[in-house]
């Protein structure tokens, strides 16, 4: 339940058109729900996430199994409408679909939606080095795109062939974040934050060689990046760059938003 959920029931409440025992019945389960299955407690659902944070629970289903997923999001839908599962396998989308028949199967980026993605605002621009990051990018972009963010995605703009990058200036001018991806040497994101003024996010992958070390070549280069404004999140983390990237993006909106009621700085 998420912020304007908890706002219409209260105004309901208010007005006379809900009673107090049906919003109790409709907030019984704040802050949290536990999951028990042979009387083992497997998850607490924190379904308070979103009142406090923007973005509901996200179930991570890498280490649970296709039938826990699938009762996990059962109860998370029942209770929002909507529904983020990421590092999803075939085996949990069957799983879900099976209870959900409105869930959708994000192959690429390894990722399960139930509702519409919410008004796009602002634009985070999405880069890759090489198409061997896409699986970590697509997972960034259907998060981001989920969370309301527009996203465009460019990719394959590596620094093996920099003119690829440079022909994409005027589109990286446009956004207001940037999420680079890359693995390999993982020099991307800085020349990429030092072409523009955007806040750029830094996602390293465990693309390349040997040398890379399963992504900790990338991760360390980022880590050490010369340009300013970088941040950067864990290896393969699309999941986390999207997040920072739609809340830096949602800075945006109040700010223009701040700047429309008042241009002179005024009230």
């Amino acid at each position: 339940m998420d912020a304007e959920a908890v706002r219409a029931l209260l105004e309901q409440v208010a007005a006379g058109a809900t009673s107090v025992e049906a919003a109790l019945t409709s907030l019984r389960h704040l802050p949290y729900e536990p999951l028990a299955e042979g009387g083992i407690t497997y998850a607490r659902l924190d379904h308070h996430r979103a009142l406090r944070q923007g973005i509901g629970e996200v179930v991570y289903c890498a280490g649970k199994g296709p039938a826990q997923v699938a009762a996990i999001a059962a109860r998370i839908v029942e209770q929002s409408g909507r529904l983020l599962a990421t590092r999803a396998t075939p085996e949990d989308f069957a799983a879900v679909a099976e209870r959900l028949p409105a869930a959708q199967h994000h192959e690429q980026a390894r990722a399960i939606t139930v509702g519409e993605a919410k008004a796009g605002v602002g634009e985070i621009c999405l880069l890759t080095a090489g198409t061997a990051d896409l699986p970590v990018a697509e997972e960034a972009r259907v998060v981001a795109e989920w969370l309301g963010s527009r996203v465009t995605p460019l990719y394959d703009v590596g620094v093996a062939g920099l003119h690829r990058l440079l022909a994409q200036l005027p589109q990286l001018a446009d956004a207001r974040v940037v999420v680079a991806v890359a693995g390999m040497d993982g020099v991307l994101p800085t020349v990429a934050a030092g072409l523009g003024d955007q806040p750029l996010v830094a996602v390293p992958t465990s693309t390349g060689y040997g040398a890379n070390f399963g992504g900790i070549a990338p991760l360390l280069t980022m880590l050490n990046a010369c340009a300013p404004g970088v941040g950067v999140v864990n290896i393969d983390n699309g999941f986390g760059a999207a997040c920072l990237a739609h809340r830096i993006n949602l800075l945006g909106e109040t700010t223009t938003d701040n700047e429309r009621r008042a241009p002179n700085g005024h009230e």
